[in-house]
């Protein structure tokens, strides 16, 4: 059961698990779909509905995805969709997953940590209750750990401090009401574990990019998004649509900011991983979901170098930085564990950006640049509700 399966992650691993042959259910509310309205911003590539999407699946593949539409943060429903599918394991991507929609304003903040916190708790009793066996695999965030000074080690620490030493939880310092609720989901799903028995999965993960997969290119139809935008679109996504369409990379602060990334492949395949290798009953276990880090700087100069091979002339500007966040800093954070389980990971060569530089180019003609510089400041943040349409 992949919950919030409509959305980028989600709908690439639902496709690649049911290839592998596991039998797939999707559940969504649909919600990302209704950000993209309210907000005016829409993913690059154009997508088709959930509905279609499934219809062309089963047409291209043979294979069929169950779908149950509703809230995981209604337990109700929740309820009858683990106990009809009764899955052997629970796929979490289901959460608001961007830092600035969770700092445009108090709603948004409110939503992000009550949707995230609340529909992962209800996920836990539904395994809790009616699924004791079930292995939970949840989408986490590098960015849970913030920036430290020190390596970042995957889920736990051994610290030694007046002469004894014990193994805890890393030290978490996130950056955004967004990242917060992705520590708290990490301290539940811990204390699940430690209580109930429950086996879970946390996959800390860094920032994705890429539109294709094996099963995504199989048709129009299944393609996957490509967010550009200042709220939901990443700073190499965003980099590639700047490029195409000949506007300066808009460089954040003096650029410094360094973060781990892995491509799309790698991710499906590292929710394969994670299945295929359960954690065993009573299990709290963290992997760090990233192949490589970048600073926002190397991520610039990439694709300055991609661009002239396509022939584009791209130029980059620094902007005053939206977030609150250091801008120059130590980063080392160790992602063994995946890799000690098979992946094999797909780096963030020359093709690839061609890749990802060519799509930005085929769909150039959809680019909004009203949505290219950054609309969302930490320290502007208000209880008003704000609307983010045209607005630089």
């Amino acid at each position: 059961m992949i919950v919030g399966g409509d959305g980028y992650c989600g709908w690439a691993s639902a496709l690649h698990l049911s290839k592998l042959g596991y039998e797939v259910a999707i559940v969504d509310s649909l919600v990302r779909r209704l950000f993209d309205e309210q907000l005016g911003m829409y993913t690059l590539t154009p997508i088709t509905s959930l509905q279609k999407r499934v219809k062309r699946w089963k047409e291209v593949s043979g294979k069929q995805l169950a779908v149950y539409i509703g809230d995981v943060c209604d337990f109700e429903f929740l309820e009858d969709a683990v106990r009809t599918f009764k899955p052997e394991a629970v796929v979490h991507f289901g959460e608001q997953r961007s830092a600035p929609y969770s700092m445009m304003d108090r709603n948004r903040a409110v939503f992000t940590q009550q949707n995230n916190v609340i529909g992962t708790m209800n996920i836990m009793f539904a395994i809790k209750e009616f699924l004791p066996e079930c292995h939970l695999v949840k989408l986490g965030t590098m960015g849970e750990y913030g920036t430290p000074n020190i390596d970042i080690e995957e889920g736990f620490i051994t610290i030694t401090h007046n002469g004894r030493t014990d193994t805890l939880p890393y030290p978490k310092q996130a950056s955004s009401f967004y990242h917060l609720s992705k520590v708290h989901d990490s301290h539940n799903i811990a204390f699940a574990c430690k209580a109930w028995g429950m086996r879970a999965t946390d996959l800390n993960q860094g920032v994705v990019y890429g539109v294709h997969t094996d099963e995504t290119s199989l048709h129009e139809e299944l393609i996957n998004r490509l967010d550009y935008d200042a709220v939901f679109g990443t700073a190499l996504n965003r980099f590639c649509v700047q490029a195409a369409v000949g506007h300066p990379l808009t460089i954040y602060g003096k650029g410094g900011q360094t973060r781990g990334y892995l491509d799309i492949r790698d991710t499906v395949r590292c929710i394969e991983l994670a299945i295929a290798n359960p954690a065993k009953l009573g299990e709290f276990r963290v992997f760090n979901q990233f192949t490589e880090q970048f600073s926002v700087n190397d991520l610039a100069k990439l694709v300055t170098k991609a661009g002239a091979k396509l022939g584009l002339e791209v130029k980059a500007t620094n902007v005053p930085n939206p977030r609150v966040e250091a801008e120059e800093h130590y980063y080392n954070a160790k992602h063994t564990r995946l890799v000690e389980l098979g992946l094999e990971p797909h780096l963030l060569s020359d093709a690839l950006l061609d890749s990802l530089l060519n799509v930005a180019v085929q769909y150039a003609d959809r680019v909004d640049m009203d949505q290219i510089l950054p609309a969302v400041s930490w320290k502007k943040i208000s209880s008003k509700p704000k609307t983010v349409v045209g607005t630089a």
